[in-house]
């Protein structure tokens, strides 16, 4: 039997001595381009191995590998084949390429990753430098494909040959260097399974600090700052400073509480990112060093599923000056986060946590994903990714979402 007429293995796909055609096109972009080269190579009863297909500012590239033409009549040949594929593609005006070789595409290696790259922009120098840090810890990019161009540019590149967590540390340090946002997870199923996003709320699903809201209508927001700062410094715990700060607002009326959930302002994207990841059928609660006077509002608004944060005692239509409740500290995110995950039935390695400051931590590092949203440096470093433009929605690219999915989400709900 010569080599042109190997059989295929039981399964119909080639083996590694099989004859197999690479079929490329180029071109200007219009409908009925693949479907008139698979028309075309359908005479010749050939099994399609692999497709890729890829359109760049209306130019097409169509790549088919497919087994060897085994006819011997003059028109089932290789040949009859490329002369068939090359006098199709000038009627349409497009260029054709056919490479012969064996076998399928060479197997992938092993420590599969996905690299999200957000720029804002994504320059070619920062390209460069991320994709020789990949080569140079031993990954190769298997594929690339931009998710999005809009309010970032977000490409996704598909890496294997290199553990996820070297990877991860690697590009950290580049990314960093460059100023652009790199993500890195393990590819798998459970990238698409995580169906439970927690975010902290100050300065993250809002762009204000709720206690500085309520301070200036009870005349003390200096005071409220300078605690704050002290416990920045490490003077005081969190605990210690929210007592500090809630006792400044004692005699403040509740009618205070209607003009603050006014004044609060969505982080932009804010919107976009709950209803898009609503539509795709994930759960999403907050957790809060703030109050539920405002979290609880947020939850109505929004149509979240969880939330839960420090309660301002109100007696005789007056602040009292304490909370009531659990504390939510830094340990309380975390534990929220673990019973949130628990009441969704996800598990914690499927959950993705969002957050800003020190107390967001121990929920970020609990996470399967954790996220630090425009953090400060000791967050950034600690966390597994970072975002640091001012649009929440782009986290939405950090799990593979694409900004299609996201206006499909948008024009639904209209």
């Amino acid at each position: 039997m010569s080599a042109s007429q190997t059989p295929l293995p039981p399964t119909g796909v080639p083996g590694e001595d099989t004859p197999t055609l690479l079929v490329k096109i180029f071109g200007k972009d219009r409908p009925g381009i693949t479907a008139g080269l698979f028309d075309t190579l359908a005479a010749y009863s050939l099994i399609v191995v692999d497709i890729e297909q890829v359109v760049t500012r209306g130019r097409i590239t169509l790549c088919a590998l497919v087994t060897a033409p085994t006819g011997q009549g003059s028109g089932t040949t290789e040949g009859a084949l490329r002369a068939t594929v090359h006098s199709w593609a000038e009627s349409m005006k497009l260029q054709a390429e056919i490479i012969s070789g064996r076998g399928d595409n060479r197997p992938r290696g092993s420590g599969r990753s996905h690299v999200t790259v957000l720029g804002h922009p994504l320059t070619t120098q920062s390209t460069a430098a991320i994709a020789g840090c990949i080569t140079g810890i031993g990954g190769n990019i298997d594929r690339i494909f931009r998710l999005a161009k809009y309010p970032v540019t977000a490409m996704e590149f598909e890496v294997s040959g290199a553990e996820t967590g070297l990877l991860r540390t690697a590009l950290a340090t580049e990314s960093a260097a460059l100023g652009v946002d790199v993500a890195v997870v393990a590819s798998g199923l459970q990238r698409r399974a995580q169906r439970l996003v927690v975010m902290d709320v100050d300065s993250t699903l809002i762009q204000d600090e709720v206690i500085e809201l309520f301070a200036a209508h009870a005349g003390c927001a200096d005071k409220v700052a300078e605690i704050t700062t002290a416990a920045m410094r490490g003077e005081l715990d969190f605990e210690q400073s929210l007592h500090a700060r809630v006792a400044l607002l004692a005699g403040l009326d509740e009618s205070v509480v209607d003009e603050v959930r006014t004044e609060v302002r969505l982080t932009p994207g804010a919107r976009t990112l709950v209803r898009t990841l609503k539509r795709l059928g994930y759960q999403v609660g907050v957790v809060s060093g703030g109050f539920t006077q405002v979290t609880d509002d947020l939850q109505d608004k929004l149509g979240l599923d969880f939330a839960s944060a420090n309660t301002l005692e109100i007696k005789d239509g007056k602040l009292t000056g304490q909370v009531t409740g659990e504390i939510v500290d830094r340990a309380g995110k975390a534990r929220l986060l673990r019973r949130f995950a628990e009441q969704a039935g996800v598990p914690l390695a499927q959950t993705v946590a969002i957050g800003d400051g020190a107390n967001d931590l121990d929920m970020l590092n609990a996470a399967g994903l954790g996220v630090a949203f425009n953090a400060k440096p000791l967050v950034r470093e600690a966390a597994h990714t970072a975002v640091n433009v001012p649009f929440l929605d782009t986290v939405l690219y950090l799990l593979g979402i694409t900004r299609e999915e996201v206006e499909a989400a948008a024009t639904h709900e209209q």
